[in-house]
């Protein structure tokens, strides 16, 4: 991982893979959706990464568009979700990633959902 959006990436192919063990996060990172604390520690976030079922319906990412500012990563894209091989639903999701260049790992994420 060569760049804060690289790490921000690497949390985006964990939702797919569902394998959070390869995402740089800070031990005591934390989540917020909408202003609901939703991961409480690293550990937390990548146990849901890797086995959450709130993860196990999204179906691809797309149309992501980077910024960066400080120490911030935000990406703006559309998730796709559903269940047995079909496309139920479509959601636009903002993320912002607290990625501090010096140390590349995942300090904090404020996620924001809404209809695209």
């Amino acid at each position: 991982m060569n760049t804060q959006v690289d790490v921000a990436r690497a949390y985006l192919d964990a939702l797919l893979s569902h394998d959070g063990n390869s995402v740089p996060i800070e031990p005591r990172a934390v989540r917020y959706e909408m202003g609901l604390k939703t991961a409480f520690s690293g550990n937390h976030l990548r146990r849901s990464l890797s086995g959450g079922p709130q993860y196990r319906v999204i179906r691809s990412i797309r149309d992501c568009v980077w910024t960066v500012d400080g120490d911030d990563v935000t990406v703006d894209y559309l998730l796709d979700a559903g269940l047995l091989g079909r496309t139920l639903a479509t959601v636009r999701v903002v993320e912002t990633f607290r990625i501090p260049p010096h140390d590349l790992r995942i300090h904090r994420i404020d996620a924001k959902i809404r209809r695209p």
